[in-house]
């Protein structure tokens, strides 16, 4: 608990404060740290892919999103975090790199993006039963606010 309110004493100020000029936000190396963020942590869930309507825009990390790369979106892995997603049910893996938030629909773990998903299963598939593991965390500190 003491360790929360710490995290939240010190992230406060980037969350209350709005301002159009860009600045880079550091995640406290003790978030980076936490057990739930471990390189070789795996963890299993449902995935599905995004695509064309967010193409072209921008994402919670500030990079523009691509159908193309091999990206994926999470709601609490730190950007820039590189993780291998696996097709539990055909064993095929690929490694995308987190930069956006979501997914925002219940049951879903992450999002991936067309191409990341094309290398693990057809697209008409729509839903994936996968397995994610944490690869690397060296690049999740830094993220245009």
């Amino acid at each position: 608990m003491k360790k929360f309110i710490l995290i939240l004493i010190i992230t406060l100020p980037f969350i209350s404060c709005s301002s159009s000029k860009k600045r880079t936000v550091l995640y406290p190396k003790s978030v980076i740290q936490n057990s739930r963020f471990e390189v070789g942590r795996t963890i299993k869930g449902k995935a599905s892919w995004y695509g064309r309507y967010f193409h072209g825009k921008k994402t919670a990390s500030g990079e523009k999103y691509n159908m193309n790369d091999l990206t994926a979106a999470n709601k609490t892995l730190p950007f820039g975090t590189i993780v291998k997603v696996k097709n539990l049910d055909n064993n095929k893996t690929v490694k995308v790199k987190i930069n956006d938030r979501g997914p925002f629909v219940k049951g879903r773990m992450i999002d991936l993006s067309k191409k990341a998903f094309e290398k693990i299963s057809p697209l008409g598939v729509g839903i994936l039963n996968v397995e994610v593991t944490i690869l690397d965390t060296s690049n999740t500190f830094r993220y245009k606010h």
